[in-house]
């Protein structure tokens, strides 16, 4: 969200126009849709190989498809879905695999859900993680994943993200964790 003149995307629609549930994209689980999905532009602007739409939603082109492909990245699920106004292969990026990783000590701060939040299906799970670390002996070889807990974040190999930079893929940006 932060690189000047991308453009934003909202959440996903069917060939109908009705809107597709956005949360079922970062549940972590594989989805079986028989509706043709298109996507559209809510903010025109330079068109990149790996964005987020408002509600977080990872929106990938053909290019990191194929860098995935290639690395065979396990665990995930591309779904295609059309860009408004766009000739190229988009996909909906449904990332598949979630390790419990996140190494509370080394974060800088860490918040659980307790039971008195209110939110009784959230419990145990991460409120707020600052400044995130997590445990490498935990993750084992996955080049792409989401750490149990904490849905917002996606988590990359180093090898992964080298094959990114390689392709010139746009859009991302890596924090070491």
């Amino acid at each position: 969200m932060r690189i000047p003149d991308r453009w934003v995307l909202n959440s996903p629609i069917d060939e109908h126009g009705r809107e597709v549930d956005p949360w079922q994209f970062n549940e972590g689980r594989r989805l079986d849709l028989d509706a043709r999905l298109r996507l559209r532009v809510a903010l025109p602007g330079r068109e990149l190989d790996f964005s987020l739409t408002g509600l977080g939603i990872v929106v990938v082109h053909e290019r990191v498809a194929r860098v995935l492909e290639r690395m065979g990245v396990r665990d995930v699920q591309l779904i295609p879905v059309e860009v408004e106004g766009c000739s190229s292969a988009y996909f909906i990026l449904s990332v598949l695999s979630t390790i419990r990783c996140i190494d509370d000590a080394r974060c800088e701060e860490v918040q659980h859900w307790k039971p008195e939040d209110g939110q009784p299906e959230k419990v145990g799970e991460y409120r707020v993680v600052a400044g995130m670390r997590i445990d490498p002996t935990r993750v084992g070889d996955a080049h792409l994943f989401r750490p149990w807990g904490w849905s917002v974040a996606l988590i990359v190999s180093d090898e992964l993200k080298r094959a990114l930079e390689h392709e010139g893929i746009t859009g991302t940006r890596f924090i070491e964790v």
